[in-house]
């Protein structure tokens, strides 16, 4: 039965992603007043985040920008679901790409890089950057549980362009694999996501202890791969620009720390000037330091 409500919902997914973008910013309006006045969906994780974050903003402040991130929220939501049935040239009206010449010279030195991106404006719609790209892109993402039908599906869209979706216990051994093969990868990381208390990195981050995985920058001490950051700008409603940032050109000769730290004070510089767009409803900020685990302090201001 599981199975069957799963594919029912699955097929009407991709019925809704063929509907046009005007319908579906209206309906992107209509779950705004249900997700927001109706349901309510995570509000205490939202606003608590958002007053932990902020500590200098009044609640109506914090408020003002919590209705928008559920509106963007709910745009994003139809955006990704449109990439299961959106065509290469409406694509191209809605994306703007800028820096790909920097990662195409190093593919043509026969380099593979690193793109550490963030849960911020629409990050499934990268997927199709793969059709630009000379890299092989290679996308880190965590396994849904127990719905099997509903990874295909998400899958299936992220690599409909020619993109590799790499499960992230699977990351560091494919990154360096495609070290070695005749076409460099671009391994692209959700560097913000939320690792197990114990990891050793824990730093500062929108006014909170944070803990952040360490394995982007244990690969690219190990590869020397080049680091650049994922950023995408929102332009309007499903217009926006996508930025390759290059943050280490030899990260090898780097300190390990300090890869994690400009990649954690680009992103929060992002956040701060438009924090509507990062996402708010993920638990971010739900494990407390572990005794013996020594807080990383963040780059002096002159090093940024």
């Amino acid at each position: 039965m599981k199975k069957i409500i799963n594919q029912a919902l699955i097929g009407f997914l991709k019925a809704l992603s063929y509907l046009p973008f005007p319908v579906l910013f209206a309906l992107s309006d209509l779950m705004y007043l249900v997700l927001f006045h109706v349901v309510g969906y995570r509000k205490k994780v939202v606003y608590t985040n958002l007053r932990n974050a902020f500590p200098e903003k009044t609640e109506q402040e914090i408020d003002a920008i919590a209705r928008k991130f559920y509106r963007h929220l709910c745009d994003i939501g139809l955006e990704g679901i449109k990439l299961h049935s959106i065509s290469e040239k409406e694509l191209d009206k809605r994306i703007t790409l800028y820096g790909l010449e920097k990662t195409e010279a190093y593919f043509r030195q026969q380099k593979s890089i690193i793109l550490l991106g963030m849960h911020y404006n629409n990050w499934e719609w990268s997927a199709s950057l793969q059709r630009l790209s000379s890299h092989q892109l290679l996308m880190v993402y965590n396994p849904v549980r127990n719905n099997l039908e509903m990874e295909r599906f998400i899958l299936g869209m992220r690599e409909r362009f020619g993109a590799i979706s790499v499960p992230v216990h699977k990351s560091a051994r494919t990154a360096i694999q495609f070290d070695k093969t005749e076409r460099p990868g671009c391994i692209w990381l959700g560097a913000d996501q939320t690792p197990a208390p114990n990891t050793r990195f824990w730093t500062t981050f929108l006014n909170q202890e944070t803990p952040f995985f360490s394995g982007p920058e244990k690969i690219a001490e190990k590869t020397n791969q080049p680091v650049f950051l994922h950023y995408v700008r929102k332009l309007g409603r499903s217009r926006y620009e996508v930025h390759f940032i290059e943050l280490f050109p030899e990260p090898a000769k780097a300190n390990p720390d300090d890869i994690l730290l400009t990649y954690i004070d680009r992103m929060e510089k992002i956040i701060q000037e438009t924090p509507e767009y990062w996402l708010w409803s993920h638990r971010r900020w739900k494990h407390q330091r572990p005794e013996g685990i020594k807080l990383i302090e963040r780059l002096p201001k002159q090093q940024e």
